[in-house]
Order: structure tokens, then sequence, then C-alpha cells
């Protein structure tokens, strides 16, 4: 599936607190139209529990992401059924097109979600989860779990890394 193939598109604005990047769209949430849409992605849950939410929205309630300063993009267009059939040479034009992106937006942070899609996106050798050390323009740069449901990270887990986002966004939040 092409990237004119699906409808999934950018939910960005001026003003966000954060813009969620995940890594491509799957073949589920492709056919469906929606980030995140395959039922066995944390997402929405993981949000919604690191208090970024006021309540679990589904997938076809993403636009609502925007009333809460919240946003989504992604680094590859393409629609794959697993990450791992990108090419280094797509994560790195979708590093590229992201940084345009972010400059354009300046969102608070951006959080890229996945340690080896962010390496090859960005052309960076170690990273630890949580605030790298580089930021673009005004905006913090983040690297959290991936939500997917072939990620082996727990919920708790992933709970608590985007918190640690929440938290450094909105200090007074806990």
């Amino acid at each position: 599936m092409e990237a004119a193939e699906h409808n999934i598109s950018d939910i960005l604005a001026p003003g966000l607190k954060v813009v969620f990047c995940g890594i491509n769209p799957g073949k589920s949430s492709a056919h469906k139209g929606f980030h995140f849409a395959h039922a066995g992605n944390r997402f929405w849950k993981t949000i919604w529990q690191a208090g970024f939410t006021q309540r679990l929205l589904r997938p076809e309630e993403e636009l609502a992401l925007l009333d809460t300063q919240c946003g989504i993009t992604m680094l590859v267009e393409r629609a794959t059924r697993e990450a791992t059939e990108l090419s280094a040479t797509e994560l790195r034009k979708g590093g590229r097109l992201l940084v345009d992106k972010v400059l354009r937006y300046q969102p608070k942070a951006l959080a890229v979600l996945g340690k080896q899609a962010y390496k090859q996106a960005f052309g960076v050798g170690k990273v630890e989860w949580g605030r790298q050390p580089q930021t673009l323009g005004e905006t913090e740069v983040w690297v959290l779990p991936n939500p997917s449901g072939l990620n082996r990270a727990s919920q708790e887990e992933l709970t608590a890394a985007y918190s640690a986002l929440k938290l450094a966004l909105d200090p007074g939040s806990s």
C-alpha cells in the first residue's frame, strides 16, 4: 500500500505542547484511515493513562487531540505490516521531512516513538529514552517507547515513559 492509498493525515497546528511521531502506519491503520488504529496498539490507552487526555479516545476521535494541545505525525507514510520493512533511506528522508514540520509548527516537544527509528531518521548512534540533548528550534526532542503491540514494553513502562514527558511539559500536573 503506497502513501496515496490511505487517508491518514497529520494532526498538526500551531501552539501544540507535543507532537507524537509514529514510525509509519500499519496496514490496519491504513485500512481504517486513522493513526494507531490497530486493536493491539496501546497509544490511545497510554496517552490517557499518562494524563494527556481526560478520557480514553478511540482512533476515529483523533482530531480531539488538538483540544488537548497534542498532535500526531509519522516518519514515513508508507504502510507496512511491521516498521522493520522500512529502508534506512526512507527513514532518513522521513527524518528530514519531520524536521521541516517541527520547525514550521514549533510544538514545545516532539516525541519520536521508537529508538531504532529515531537513530536511523536522525543519524544518531546512541540514544537513551527520554529527553534528547538536541532541540529543533525551540522544540525539545524526546524518544519514547513505541506503543505497538509488537513492542515488548509493558503497559506500565509505556505509561511511565509518557508520564515523564507529561510532567516535563506541565510540571504542576502530577
